[in-house]
């Protein structure tokens, strides 16, 4: 009777060992971000508008 229940002891620890099985790890690809040049085509666009702005208050006053 003893070799009974330690058989059952036995398998049932063992199948809560095993239950979920082994699951392929979940590996993300790396996200690489790319740095654009915006500040050098923004920042040659907002001097002449800048100019642009003071000769138009100065035709205006």
């Amino acid at each position: 009777m003893k070799k009974l229940a330690l058989a059952a002891a036995l398998s049932v620890a063992a199948t809560h060992a095993f239950a979920g099985g082994m699951a392929e790890p979940v590996i993300e690809a790396p996200v690489i971000v790319e740095e654009t040049s915006s500040s050098a085509s923004s920042g040659g666009a907002i001097v002449p508008l800048l100019l642009l702005l003071v000769i138009a208050a100065a035709v205006i006053k």
